[in-house]
């Protein structure tokens, strides 16, 4: 197995929404964990990598746009999936990095912390109402209340493949990575602005490595 990495540095902060609030407290919570730490499910970062590349892919002329279809079907599988058009990538959740994780949960276990604790020391709440365009005040009862993760803080998945993929799919991949600006819940009102970096498995930066190839009618169709 060939396992590369997907960084994510937040440059605003960001909610990892889990479609739910506390009641009393906020009214959008952030996903976490049993610990208290903010993650990244890896089928949503799936399909936020996904969404990106068929974007770029529609726009490529017709005689070269289904090579590359054919190329993401192979990488993100299909949707109905068989053994045959299974996804080559398997997407991990984006989380804080482990050694951080294991000495905090050695910490709850002995109840030198709680993991309230650590969500919010990772985290902080804002609140924004709607403002009436007639009157320039506050709508009676728009009012809301959302957790989010704080700035400048990184996360990291493990992308696994069964073998080495090819050149094709890592031009794909990086250029999907690199197209991938905004992540969470209010991502297109100024939050979960980001940076994403992708690193093979000795950890070394590969981002820029292979995206001269895409876009270019490659004679072999993965």
């Amino acid at each position: 197995m060939t396992i590369y990495q997907l960084k994510i540095n937040l440059l605003s902060d960001t909610t990892f929404g889990r479609g739910d609030g506390v009641a009393g407290l906020i009214d959008q919570e952030v996903e976490h964990d049993v610990y208290g730490f903010p993650y990244l499910r890896g089928r949503t970062l799936k399909g936020l990598l996904s969404e990106e590349c068929d974007n770029l892919i529609s726009v490529l002329p017709d005689n070269i746009r289904f090579i590359w279809e054919n190329i993401a079907c192979t990488l993100f599988g299909q949707p109905g999936s068989t053994l045959g058009t299974i996804a080559a990538m398997r997407v991990g959740d984006a989380c804080l990095p482990e050694d951080l994780r294991e000495v905090v949960a050695w910490q709850i276990k002995n109840e030198t912390l709680t993991d309230k604790e650590v969500l919010d020391s990772l985290t902080t709440i804002r609140r924004q109402t709607s403002i009436n365009s007639v009157t320039s005040t506050a709508d009676k009862g728009s009012l809301r209340s959302f957790r989010v993760i704080i700035r400048q803080i990184e996360f990291k998945a493990d992308l696994s493949f069964e073998t080495q993929p090819s050149d094709e799919i890592l031009s794909l991949l990086s250029i999907g990575t690199l197209a991938l600006r905004r992540i969470g819940s209010g991502r297109n009102r100024g939050r979960g602005h980001i940076r994403c970096t992708l690193h093979s498995s000795s950890g070394k930066e590969i981002t820029y490595q292979y995206i001269n190839m895409f876009g270019k009618n490659q004679e072999k169709i993965v």
